[in-house]
């Protein structure tokens, strides 16, 4: 797997973690907003529409400027393109394994002088089973765990850096330090601009908000089990929307009332007991 297609999977990766999104279109303009705004470096939305269908979707090999390149290495928390190429190594998630790679000089015969050779490198291409690290390097059973120690604690890599305990994507400042926020119609998108575009209603930030008030877009999905003391509705013009958390419908400014039985059933899902009895 090229490095360019590594990069592209750990922005949107990182994207959907911060935006909570899943959709392509969703994603790319949280990450044309973020960029204008937080790196002052605009990518528009249908560029990175362009990046997910080759990246994400296909095995597509499309042009990206240099520039691009390093602003989206900074994103996930590296210095530039070539910091990222030359540092990320991908988790086997599947295997859910780390591989090492161990070198010991074979002339050395203490084990302090055995574990001041070790060199640790990540890797996601070479394996090997604990009998046969044990037999090419004359490791005994104390000595392995000596090492597994070493590893597991804190190790440095041959490069002198650090695992930082944050772990690769560590950076910046959580959205929740913003000024503000607004509405994109699901959930409250934080900023720093107290004005974004026309009929965009900018609003201070508030915390308990930006965490917890989101529209619940699959209606369909809700029951009096999982709903019912834990959702709130606003209806309007026959139309009845649900959300997470009490307030004001911030579409149409409308004070919010706590989900029935009733109105779950009409306009969301079943009551419990047709549930039981359709089983």
């Amino acid at each position: 797997m090229s490095k360019k297609k590594l990069l592209i999977q750990e922005v949107f990766k990182r994207a959907k973690d911060e935006s909570q999104r899943d959709t392509k279109n969703g994603l790319a303009s949280y990450l044309w907003l973020y960029f204008k705004e937080d790196l002052g470096f605009p990518i528009n939305d249908k560029s990175f529409a362009r990046y997910y269908d080759a990246y994400i979707l296909g095995d597509g090999d499309i042009n990206i400027q240099p520039d691009r390149l390093d602003k989206l290495s900074e994103y996930v928390g590296f210095k530039d393109f070539a910091d990222f190429s030359r540092t990320f190594i991908k988790k086997d998630e599947e295997a859910n394994k780390t591989t090492v790679k161990i070198s010991v000089d074979e002339d050395e015969e203490s084990l302090t002088e055995k574990l001041s050779k070790i060199i640790i490198n990540i890797t996601n291409e070479q394996h090997f089973k604990m009998p046969d690290l044990m037999k090419k390097n004359g490791l005994g059973i104390m000595e392995i765990g000596l090492l597994l120690c070493l590893v597991t604690g804190n190790v440095v890599f041959s490069n002198n850096k650090k695992i930082s305990p944050m772990g690769f994507m560590s950076s910046g400042n959580p959205a929740i330090e913003k000024k503000y926020m607004y509405w994109d119609g699901e959930r409250y998108m934080a900023t720093d601009s107290s004005y974004i575009n026309p009929g965009i209603d900018i609003v201070a930030m508030n915390a308990h908000k930006f965490l917890h008030f989101k529209k619940i877009m699959r209606k369909d999905t809700l029951t009096e089990m999982n709903a019912l003391g834990k959702t709130w509705y606003s209806k309007y013009n026959s139309g009845v929307e649900f959300f997470t958390d009490d307030g004001v419908d911030p579409e149409t400014g409308r004070e919010l009332r706590r989900s029935t039985p009733l109105i779950i059933f009409k306009y969301a899902g079943k009551p419990q007991d047709s549930i039981e009895v359709q089983e």
